[in-house]
């Protein structure tokens, strides 16, 4: 059978022999192994990079979202004062006047834990206008009364013991929220070695702090208990009728000998 394709020379086309057969495939199959290895190789690029990220973590105890954490940082607590050794203060009383500083005391119980300070104040009681008398609340008939240089619970019956039972009461010399009591001689009652007596001002600070004393309220109304401002715990009582300071004690015969009335003068 006689062969009719059509020779080269006939129709003027030549086979290519710039490349060799099947190149065509080859670069499809070079391009598809190219583009999977960029693939391959992006990925793991991710990976790794995806692995190398790092989260800041948290402090113990920060805050969370779901609230604070485990530790807490608290605000210092503002120290408080601690009750003056051996014995309680009570509240102070703001009488109206000398003469009936014990007006306005009101029945309490054991004196609070927690006494006033002894500094100046703007409402502090005024000077008395006239002599004061401090009687005892236990034995009614017997007030502060000069016995030689101290101050001894006494009857008062003759004109010079009511005068030695006499006294002005003025603002603290060491405190003006406190009192000082001025003898009829112009000297002032001030305690020594924790007993109570009558000497001249001598001018010094010792002096001050020992011939103030500062009125806090007592278990029994209309009497108020006289606080050293010295020795913060100690109150002035009477002990085998001559006065003292003491440190407070918790017991009714305690509270009944440091609470005196301060009444009109009796001289």
């Amino acid at each position: 059978m006689p062969d009719h394709t059509p020779h080269p020379w006939e129709t003027g086309w030549t086979a290519d022999t710039s490349r060799l057969p099947g190149t065509r495939r080859l670069w499809l199959a070079g391009a598809l192994a190219f583009a999977v290895a960029t693939a391959c190789v992006t990925a793991l690029a991710t990976n790794d990079g995806s692995r190398h990220t790092t989260t800041t973590p948290q402090p113990t105890g920060a805050p969370t979202d779901n609230g604070p954490g485990l530790l807490s940082f608290a605000s210092p607590s503002t120290p408080t004062t601690a009750p003056p050794k051996g014995g309680r203060g009570t509240t102070p009383v703001t009488p109206q006047t000398a003469t009936s500083a014990s007006a306005s005391a009101e029945p309490r119980g054991t004196p609070s834990k927690s006494p006033a300070p002894h500094g100046g104040s703007p409402h502090s009681p005024e000077p008395a206008a006239q002599g004061t008398s401090v009687r005892s609340v236990n034995y009614p008939d017997r007030y502060w009364h000069i016995g030689g240089d101290y101050v001894r619970l006494d009857p008062v019956t003759s004109p010079a013991d009511r005068r030695a039972a006499t006294f002005t009461v003025v603002k603290g010399l060491a405190g003006s929220r406190c009192y000082s009591f001025v003898t009829a001689g112009g000297g002032y009652l001030r305690h020594r070695n924790f007993l109570l007596r009558a000497e001249p001002d001598d001018g010094t600070p010792l002096f001050r702090q020992d011939a103030t004393f500062c009125p806090r309220r007592s278990s029994f109304g209309g009497a108020v208990m006289l606080e050293s401002v010295n020795y913060p715990g100690r109150f002035l009582r009477h002990q085998n009728f001559r006065l003292k300071l003491d440190p407070y004690q918790d017991t009714e015969l305690y509270r009944a000998d440091s609470a005196f009335q301060l009444v009109e003068g009796l001289g």
